[in-house]
């Protein structure tokens, strides 16, 4: 049983409000906090975050806010549920604010665009945050499912194995399992890297390639985030765990992930800006793209996969002549 009584949502999209209501329903005591102070407004107002989980009821012992220091006050754990863009604006807010044992799970899947830096990271560096202090959590966890009550599982890291444990104790219960583990670097990377392969995987649906093709992209993309994450200090066994082959197949195999969702819009001839308005969410794959090329120039490791997504996203081929260029490459050993 965790010794955590009391724990603070930062972030009230669609999985930070999933994660509050899971919580709550474990007898957590949870603040929701989101910036927004209409959209906080509207939730207690309504118990629905109507935005981003309509249809999933919040019971009235969880308290919404707007206020971060009010929200996250002596919290025993502190779960940072926002756009990986905006984890180094928390982070910073929450070294003012954060009890000096607090736990802090980042929860946010890509990495901070202008400085290639893992959010656990982001976390720890701004937030004056022990490593220790610090944890990862990742799998394929579909916020709709979960606020259904389906079941589900992930894995908590932290470089910590007593953290990881207290918050694997945290979040567990019958319905969703958590594992532990000590790769931070592979946890994070596999969580962060898999949502460009879940673009490219939503173009093959649009596209209607088939089973077959669909099958050897989730493949080949497993291949590339795994050499760069093992180039980055990362365990390969944990690619074929809950962060890495787990989510991969969740995310670009589900109508529910909004990364293949992007690519198959992109497929069916919307634009970038037109596919992000129908999305109306944050499209992390279309962020860490870009950042997964550089990653693999940085380690001299090849991303083809990569590479096209971000020719896609910058107008310079269509998705049809990115498809045709990656089977068209020059042939290889399959392991090399």
């Amino acid at each position: 049983m965790s010794n955590v009584t009391t724990a603070a949502i930062v972030g009230a999209g669609a999985w930070g409000t999933t994660l509050a209501a899971h919580l709550d329903s474990i007898g957590v005591s949870i603040r929701l906090v989101t910036r927004d102070v209409d959209h906080a407004t509207a939730i207690r107002d309504v118990r629905e975050n109507e935005r981003y989980l309509p249809g999933v009821t919040l019971s009235p012992s969880i308290t919404v806010t707007s206020d971060l220091t009010a929200g996250v006050a002596a919290a025993g754990a502190v779960f940072v549920v926002v756009p990986s863009q905006a984890v180094r604006e928390v982070a910073e807010q929450l070294r003012w604010t954060l009890a000096s044992e607090a736990l802090v799970v980042s929860c946010a899947k890509g990495l901070e665009r202008a400085t290639l830096t893992r959010l656990s990271e982001v976390l720890g560096d701004a937030g004056e945050i022990s490593a220790s202090r610090v944890a990862v959590l990742s799998g394929p966890n579909l916020s709709g499912e979960i606020a259904r009550g389906l079941p589900a599982s992930a894995v908590v890291a932290s470089a910590d194995d007593a953290t990881a444990v207290e918050v694997q104790s945290l979040v567990s219960s019958p319905r969703f399992r958590v594992y532990t583990s000590s790769d931070v670097v592979g946890v994070e990377l596999g969580g962060a890297l898999k949502n460009v392969i879940a673009l490219g995987a939503g173009v093959a649906d649009g596209l209607r390639m088939g089973h077959n093709a669909k099958a050897a992209f989730i493949t080949r993309g497993l291949a590339e985030l795994a050499r760069v994450g093992v180039a980055a200090g990362a365990n390969p066994l944990t690619f074929g765990g809950l962060s890495g082959l787990g989510d991969l197949i969740a995310t670009c195999e589900s109508p529910l992930s909004r990364n293949r969702t992007f690519g198959q819009l992109l497929s069916e001839g919307l634009t970038v800006d037109a596919a992000r308005d129908r999305i109306g969410h944050v499209v992390e794959g279309a962020i860490t793209a870009y950042a997964m090329v550089e990653l693999g120039r940085r380690y001299g490791v090849e991303t083809p996969i990569a590479d096209a997504v971000v020719a896609v996203l910058d107008g310079r081929v269509s998705v049809a002549d990115a498809m045709h260029l990656l089977l068209t490459r020059d042939r290889r050993a399959e392991l090399d």
